[in-house]
């Protein structure tokens, strides 16, 4: 009988190659999220986040198992979810109002009816007054914030955002913590994160995997305790303090069991 989970994930598993060089990526990986909820995934590299991400997003066939939306297989059927990376990806030959729109004037949609759909998402986002600049001539923040609208406007429901803030400053990054929270909790996204800092996991998410190596393989699964939205000042919140040295010595205790991946 098909699960009821609003996004279900059971017996995942994808190896690459055949034979002695064959590496199991993912294995028997088994979870369910709810409607609206935030999961974070951490784990050491190589612990096969991005191939997960991958099958989940419909752009990778897994060797086993099955992922359903709302009962709907996900199997190798792209377009399902809205995707966000680390790296912007912006279109530099286009206008910041041209990038945000870009998935609905795809969809036929005109780019007039499209922007103004977007200007809510850009004006939250404080974009409202770069939309006619170009892609270089935004900050690292305000590129991601933009990208982050791109996302938002492709309209769908699951968001798969994969370190979309590894790579800006300490500030610029909380800033965006803040606003993903705000929007997802306005929104009821529905949203699965990849990140490897366990206070980000700690500030945004309602649940967080931990995945180890060798293979790939969800070793704990947490619900945190503490409601949303949190500041930088609930991570001295006993229960999260706990938490975050469990899982602090989880990681460790994996890198250490099989080193560090190539």
């Amino acid at each position: 009988m098909p699960s009821q989970a609003y996004l279900h994930v059971e017996g995942v598993s994808k190896q690459f190659g055949n034979g002695d060089d064959a590496v199991a990526a993912i294995k028997n990986v088994s979870f369910d999220l709810e409607e609206g909820r935030f999961l974070s995934i951490l784990g050491p590299s190589g612990c096969g986040k991005s191939t997960l991400f991958n099958i989940i997003a419909g752009l990778l066939k897994p060797d086993e198992g099955t992922v359903t939306l709302r009962g709907q297989s996900m199997i190798m059927n792209p377009g399902m979810t809205g995707y966000m990376l680390q790296k912007d990806l912006l279109l530099p030959w286009r206008s910041i109002a041209d990038n945000i729109t870009l998935s609905q004037t795809l969809r036929g949609v005109s780019r007039r009816k499209a922007l103004q759909n977007a200007r809510p998402d850009a004006a939250a986002c404080g974009l409202e007054s770069m939309l006619r600049r170009r892609p270089d001539e935004l900050s690292g923040g305000q590129r991601q914030r933009a990208a982050l609208v791109r996302t938002l406007q492709t309209g769908k429901p699951l968001l798969l955002l994969d370190e979309p803030f590894g790579a800006l400053d300490a500030i610029t990054r909380l800033h965006l913590q803040e606003l993903l929270t705000d929007i997802c909790m306005q929104k009821n996204k529905t949203v699965l994160f990849v990140t490897h800092d366990v206070d980000e996991a700690l500030l945004l998410s309602d649940e967080i995997l931990i995945m180890g190596v060798q293979p790939g393989r969800i070793i704990r699964h947490y619900h945190l305790p503490q409601p949303k939205p949190r500041t930088v000042e609930s991570l001295a919140i006993p229960e999260l303090i706990a938490i975050k040295g469990e899982i602090l010595h989880l990681l460790d205790e994996e890198v250490k069991r099989h080193g560090e991946p190539a």
